[in-house]
C-alpha cells in the first residue's frame, strides 16, 4: 500500500460509514459528531492560544494519557488543551467531563483536513496516545515542525511497519520528534527502521490506575446491594463470559454469602433482557435499581457505561471478560489496582501487563468452564487465598515505575 492508496481508502472509509448512518447508531454519532468541526474550533481556539492537542482512538486510550495530560495541564497552566477522539466510544463519554478546553471528532485523514486542523488549532505539542498512525495528518505536522510525540506505544514485529510493503509509511514515523515505548522490543524494532528518537518508558496505564487509589469512591446502590457479602465483578463480559457465569449460577447454590456484577461489554438492551431472563436468580438491571429494595437480589446487570472502574472498586473478585475471543482480554489492571484477584480466559498473550499478572500471582488464566468453577469456589471459600491474590494483583501495579515522569521530562517549561 502505498500513499495514493491509502487516500482512496480513507475516500472509501468516509462514504461506507455516511452509508452505516443510516442504520447504525454508532456511525451516525461518528458522522454527526464530525460536522461543523472547523466552525467548533474556531469559536474555542484564538491565533493567540497556545495549545496541547492529545489524541486518544477510544476511551481506553484517553484512560492511559490522562496521566500525562494531566501532568502537562500542572506544568503549563496558561495553555490551552484540546482532546480529540476517533471513536463515539470515547467522544460521547469524555465530551462533557473533560477538563479540556475543547473535545472534538478527530476528522477523516484527508490532506485538506490535516491542513485546516492545524491552521486553526496551531498546537505546540501533539500527543498521539499508543496508535493512530493518521499519515496526511503526521505529515502536516511534520511540514510545520510541530512538536509530535507517541506516548505509551508497543511495536511487534508482525506489524506492517516492519515488513516490505509497509516502508512507504516507515518514511513519516521518522519524522515524528519522539516514542516513548513500552518495552524493549519497540526500542529495538524502531531503531531497525532508522528511528532512534525513541524511550523505553513504560505503560502510562499503570500511572492511571495508581490514581484510582486517591479517589474517593462511594456508590450507596451498590453498598446496599452488597451488604457483607463477597462479590464478584465480571466486567467488559461477552456472550462466552456470560455463559461462564450463567453456568456457574446454575450449578451451585452459595448465594447465602455471594453477589454478582455482570457489566457487558455489548450495550444491546435486547441482550440485557435475555441475560437477566436466562440466570434464573433475582436479577436486576442497573435502570431498574430505583425503588427496589437491593439486598433481596443476587445479580445486578450494570446497562449503562462510566461507572465500571468504581463498581471494581467494590470487588472481592474480578472476572474480566475477553478472553475467550479472538481479540483478547479486557483491561485487567484496573480491578487489580483494587487489591482483587482477577480472573481471565487463555487468549491474553498480546497483552503484557496479562500475561505479568499472571506471572506475579494476581492473575489466574481459565480455559474452561469447569476451571472457572473451581476457582471461583475455591476463592469464595477461602478467605487468606483471596486476600493473598489480591495483595499480588496489587502490588504488582504499584511497582511500576512512574511513566509520566519520564515523558514529562521531554517537555522543556
Amino acid at each position: 500500500m502505498n500513499q495514493v492508496i491509502y487516500n482512496i481508502i480513507i475516500y472509501l472509509l468516509g462514504l461506507g460509514m455516511n452509508l452505516a448512518a443510516l442504520i447504525s447508531e454508532k456511525a451516525k454519532l461518528w458522522v454527526k459528531g464530525r460536522k461543523n468541526l472547523f466552525i467548533k474550533i474556531k469559536n474555542n481556539i484564538s491565533p493567540k492560544d497556545q495549545v496541547i492537542w492529545m489524541h486518544a482512538a477510544s476511551l481506553g486510550e484517553y484512560e492511559q494519557g490522562l496521566p500525562v495530560f494531566t501532568a502537562l495541564k500542572e506544568k503549563f497552566p496558561t495553555y490551552k488543551f484540546v482532546l480529540s477522539f476517533f471513536s463515539p466510544s470515547g467522544y460521547e463519554i469524555i465530551k462533557d467531563q473533560s477538563w479540556a478546553d475543547l473535545v472534538f471528532y478527530l476528522p477523516l485523514d484527508t490532506k485538506k483536513n490535516a491542513e485546516k486542523l492545524i491552521k486553526y488549532l496551531h498546537p505546540e505539542h501533539v500527543i498521539f496516545v499508543k496508535y493512530d498512525f493518521w499519515f496526511n495528518l503526521l505529515q502536516e505536522l511534520s511540514k510545520h515542525h510541530i512538536n509530535t510525540i507517541f506516548i505509551s506505544t508497543i511495536f511487534r514485529n508482525n506489524q506492517f511497519f516492519f515488513k516490505t510493503y509497509g516502508k512507504w509509511i516507515v518514511s513519516i514515523l521518522q519524522k515524528v520528534s519522539h516514542f516513548f515505548v513500552q518495552n524493549e522490543n519497540s526500542q529495538k524494532l524502531l531503531n531497525s527502521i532508522g528511528i532512534p528518537q525513541n524511550t523505553i518508558s513504560g505503560d502510562t496505564r499503570f500511572d492511571r490506575v495508581k490514581m484510582l487509589l486517591s479517589q474517593s469512591i462511594h456508590l450507596e446502590w451498590l453498598e446496599q446491594f452488597k451488604q457483607n457479602k463477597i462479590l464478584l465483578v465480571a466486567g467488559s463480559t461477552w456472550k462466552e463470559d456470560d455463559d461462564l457465569i450463567e453456568k456457574f449460577i446454575h450449578k451451585t447454590d452459595i448465594f447465602e454469602n455471594f453477589k454478582i456484577l455482570i457489566a457487558p461489554h455489548n450495550m444491546n438492551s435486547e441482550y440485557f433482557q435475555k441475560l437477566k431472563k436466562v440466570l434464573k436468580v433475582p436479577s436486576l438491571l442497573f435502570s431498574e435499581i430505583e425503588g427496589k429494595d437491593l439486598q433481596f437480589y443476587n445479580v445486578i446487570i450494570l446497562d449503562t457505561v462510566g461507572i465500571l472502574t468504581q463498581v471494581y472498586s467494590y470487588a472481592d473478585i474480578a472476572y474480566v471478560g475477553g478472553g475467550f475471543g479472538k481479540e483478547g482480554v479486557h483491561n485487567v489492571l484496573e480491578p487489580a489496582i483494587f487489591h482483587t484477584p482477577v480472573i481471565y480466559g487463555p487468549i491474553y498473550h498480546k497483552f503484557i501487563e496479562a500475561e505479568e499478572l499472571v506471572n506475579n500471582g494476581g492473575g489466574i488464566v481459565i480455559h474452561s468452564s469447569k476451571d472457572f468453577n473451581i476457582i471461583l469456589y475455591e476463592l469464595i471459600q477461602n478467605d487468606q487465598k483471596r486476600n493473598e491474590l489480591g495483595q499480588k494483583a496489587q502490588k504488582y501495579i504499584l511497582n511500576k515505575p512512574n511513566s509520566t515522569q519520564i515523558i514529562l521530562r521531554y517537555f522543556k517549561s
